[in-house]
């Protein structure tokens, strides 16, 4: 009988010993520590789709004074930065690419785009296709010309290439 009361009290004690030892942890209470309200919105900056292993990633560069749709086009022919490029970010755009988008109106607060490009649209590859109508779509939409989803049609001297959406939404 004293056997099965010494297991126990040692089974207790030990239950109470290791309440006590979670319990006094050495974290003290603290009040509730508020802050500001969380970000809201889209991040501001001009947005470029760039290159990593074969899928358009979205990059954000710091705005500037000129940030129309055609200097965001400038800017993605211009390539990665140092910082992107050691992060294994590639353009197939051209270097030397340059355009000027046009909004065709359609109705109200909607647009189709067009990429007036120098040069041959039809060379280009598919993902820089893909990169110029994003890029243009995502900068025509920032200014408010037109909505995130509008077609885009690339043209250069040797014709058209189909107007499309931007694949990456």
């Amino acid at each position: 009988m004293t056997g099965r009361r010494t297991g126990r009290a040692l089974l207790a004690g030990g239950l109470l010993l290791g309440t006590l030892l979670a319990s006094g942890c050495g974290v003290r209470p603290s009040p509730v520590i508020t802050g500001r309200s969380a970000v809201s919105g889209p991040a501001q900056g001009v947005r470029l789709y760039l290159v990593a292993q074969g899928e358009l990633v979205l990059v954000l560069r710091r705005p500037t004074v000129d940030d129309t749709p055609s200097e965001a086009l400038a800017r993605l022919a211009a390539g990665p930065q140092q910082d992107e490029r050691s992060q294994g970010l590639t353009s197939e755009v051209p270097t030397g690419f340059t355009a000027v988008v046009e909004v065709t109106p359609t109705t109200v607060g909607s647009g189709d785009l067009t990429v007036r490009m120098t040069g041959t649209a039809r060379a280009l590859s598919p993902t820089a296709i893909d990169q110029v109508i994003c890029t243009a779509v995502d900068a025509a939409a920032q200014a408010g010309r037109v909505g995130s989803l509008a077609p885009v049609t690339i043209v250069g001297s040797d014709g058209a290439q189909p107007a499309r959406r931007c694949p990456a939404r």
